[in-house]
């Protein structure tokens, strides 16, 4: 389990890399800081396709099995979603009315409280 834990944390890094690459230009050029939750979805859906296949092919090669049905796809959806809303969630709470905090300020929970929740969701539920 330490290696997975490697791997998902490498292949997790690249894939928060590719979210602050989306976010961070759409939250200052497009939307302001203010509406920074609308470049959450975005942002998150291409993180989340790049790492589908990192995590599938490398974070949890070897774990469990591959369903080829779709099953699997629908639960790294699920746990997904569940990822998009803590992101969200995080984002709102923090950039909009409640906090008025810094656009950045969310990066905090959404690289530590996400990633450890998706990554237990994934490794007991979608590639057990």
């Amino acid at each position: 389990m330490f290696g997975q834990l490697i791997r998902f944390g490498i292949a997790g890094g690249i894939s928060s890399a590719i979210y602050f690459a989306v976010y961070a230009p759409l939250t200052l050029y497009v939307f302001g800081a203010r509406l920074a939750v609308l470049a959450v979805p975005p942002a998150f859906l291409v993180a989340v396709v790049a790492g589908f296949f990192l995590h599938s092919a490398w974070s949890f090669k070897g774990h469990g099995t591959r369903d080829q049905s779709g099953r699997q796809h629908a639960k790294f959806f699920v746990v997904q979603s569940f990822g998009l809303l803590l992101n969200a969630a995080f984002t709102w709470i923090i950039t909009g009315p409640l906090m008025h905090g810094s656009w950045w300020v969310p990066m905090i929970p959404v690289l530590t409280i996400t990633p450890v929740a998706t990554f237990a969701l994934n490794r007991q539920w979608v590639f057990s």
